[in-house]
């Protein structure tokens, strides 16, 4: 009988398992979780700039753009001139510095470091009814030196020539005067502290002669550019180097000292060959390949 009974049990728990088997269902392999891309980073919050007067087109534009594509940044511009500028970004002031030079050895060796983000002419502009419509490189530099001081002596109407130039550390008083040779040495009847001091200068005075940038002067009513040896001042002049005045737009910044995400963001945007039309907009000639 307990022989019987052992063989029931052992049939029994054989069939039980065998149901257990042929009833269970397959679990399927887990999938892993659909990978989502991850989101752009969204930008918030400033972008100072400051420095260059001469700059003011082309940042304009670019900024203004920029503030387009990113609505939660401002980028605002403080025209204080390229020296202020190239102090501040030394200091940390802002951002990023604005120069319309190239940054002399002394502030390379202090750290900072210059990015052109464009070529910019030096008009050399005298009043719209001047007779005068082309110098040589030397003839500019004998009349803002004082050697030439008679309009009659470079084939205009008699009048004594005055000469509207840009304050000390003017980026664009120091292209100028690097080009012509004239630094330091300039005989100036007005030293004003903007481009547009010196256009609105120039056009309100039959005998002045005065330099800024191509960017600000074209289509301006009241004043001309003059001709250089025969070349204008044209972006084609500029970029291919025939025009002789000629001057670096430069962004500075300090080396080893991070930008913040949106100033970096509004560097790369400024420097990139997606910034070229604005560039050009702006009358500035831009580098980006």
């Amino acid at each position: 009988m307990k022989k019987l009974f052992s063989i029931l049990l052992t049939l029994s728990l054989s069939a039980a398992l065998l149901a257990g088997c042929g009833s269970k269902e397959e679990t399927p392999a887990e999938t892993p979780a659909e990978e989502t891309p991850a989101q752009e980073e969204t930008l918030s919050g400033s972008v100072s700039t400051n420095g260059s007067t001469s700059m003011e087109k082309v940042i304009g534009v670019l900024s203004e753009q920029f503030m387009a594509d990113h609505s939660g940044v401002s980028v605002t511009y403080d025209p204080t001139g390229s020296g202020t500028g190239i102090e501040a970004a030394k200091n940390g002031t802002c951002d990023i510095g604005l120069s319309s030079r190239a940054l002399k050895d002394e502030e390379t060796s202090a750290g900072l470091v210059g990015t052109t983000v464009a070529l910019d002419g030096i008009a050399v502009i005298v009043n719209a009814d001047s007779k005068v419509s082309d110098l040589t490189v030397e003839q500019i530099a004998q009349i803002f030196t004082g050697a030439v001081t008679d309009w009659s002596e470079v084939g205009g109407d008699a009048g004594a020539i005055s000469c509207i130039g840009r304050e000390a550390g003017s980026g664009t008083r120091d292209g100028f005067e690097t080009i012509t040779d004239t630094k330091d040495t300039c005989v100036l009847a007005q030293e004003l502290t903007s481009t547009g001091a010196v256009i609105e200068a120039v056009k309100g005075n039959p005998n002045a002669i005065g330099y800024a940038s191509l960017s600000a002067v074209e289509g301006k009513e009241g004043i001309k550019a003059l001709t250089v040896g025969g070349v204008a001042c044209s972006e084609e002049t500029v970029l291919d180097g025939t025009y002789a005045i000629q001057r670096p737009f430069v962004l500075v910044t300090k080396d080893g000292t991070a930008l913040s995400a949106q100033a970096q963001a509004f560097f790369d945007f400024a420097t990139s060959s997606a910034a070229n039309d604005l560039i050009r907009a702006a009358g500035a000639v831009p580098v980006a390949e």
